[in-house]
């Protein structure tokens, strides 16, 4: 594939300096899906290498990795072990699913390891039932208090009082299935969850650099790579070169080469003198 016989991204380099790399593929079309996968593992493995054999053993700047839409990348090459390891030499990657089922159905029992190792856990709404399920049971139960009353009339009215304590889910499943569209949960390891509004993105000091707000901040890829090929050719014709010289006068046997300074000391003995020359050559 021609996609693959030369290599531009320079992965190794990305934690050398403050950068970004966009990998956009199709979310129809899933027949070049495994080409991303084998780059997150060559990107992985070239970082973790590049940052064991660093002072600290840890690399320049930290590489985050935002993997959106991760059930459409394929499954990553020991992707449950990378993910326990890349921590410590900062690397960080984060997975964005629609469902938790997603990530089952394409790492089958590693599904279960690599959420562990995961130490933040964001719920920004579903309802997808397992997901529900899973994260109902795991923000845990709360306290309330029971009070029961009973009256009984008759020839001699009673009347009772029955109080006890009893446990329910923080956030039962149907609470989750209908929660507010502005409204997140956030699982941190270590504390207990947040309930909390999503950020708004409007209020962000950098929103009038995105398209939403500034149609004038689109950025054209076809025009970007348009402008890149005529700049490269451009600078291919400016070029310089340094004339030489040949010498002829055993034509038809040897061709010696002569260069510029050579033939600069030939000319001044028989004639006056002249500089070593330079040209601009066009392809």
């Amino acid at each position: 594939m021609e996609i693959t016989s030369y290599d531009e991204l320079h992965l190794d380099k990305l934690g050398d300096e403050l950068s970004a790399l966009f990998i956009i593929i199709s979310d129809t079309d899933a027949t070049f899906n495994f080409l991303v996968a084998i780059m997150y593992s060559q990107l992985f493995n070239l970082l973790c290498t590049k940052a064991d054999n660093s002072p600290g053993g840890k690399l320049d700047y930290h590489v985050r990795c935002l993997l959106d839409e991760f059930a459409n990348i394929g499954e990553i090459p020991q992707f449950e072990k990378l993910i326990a390891t890349i921590r410590s030499r900062e690397i960080s990657a984060s997975i964005i699913l629609q469902a938790k089922s997603q990530l089952k159905a394409i790492y089958k029992d590693n599904a279960d390891t690599i959420e562990g190792n995961c130490d933040t856990m964001l719920f920004l709404g579903g309802k997808e039932k397992s997901t529900l399920k899973e994260i109902s049971e795991s923000l845990g139960k709360e306290t309330i208090d029971s009070f029961n009353t009973s009256t009984n009339r008759g020839q001699s009215e009673s009347y009772g009082m029955n109080y006890q304590k009893l446990g329910k889910e923080l956030k039962s499943q149907d609470e989750l299935a209908v929660m507010d569209g502005g409204k997140c949960i956030l699982q941190v390891r270590g504390v207990r969850p947040f309930f909390s509004d999503k950020f708004d993105i409007t209020r962000h000091k950098q929103y009038p650099m995105l398209l939403d707000d500034n149609p004038e901040m689109g950025f054209n890829i076809e025009k970007y790579v348009s402008d890149q090929k005529a700049m490269r050719l451009r600078l291919s014709r400016q070029e310089k070169f340094t004339e030489f010289g040949v010498d002829m006068t055993d034509a038809g046997q040897e061709v010696t080469t002569v260069s510029a300074t050579e033939t600069e000391t030939a000319d001044t003995q028989n004639s006056e003198e002249t500089d070593e020359k330079e040209i601009y050559v066009g392809f």
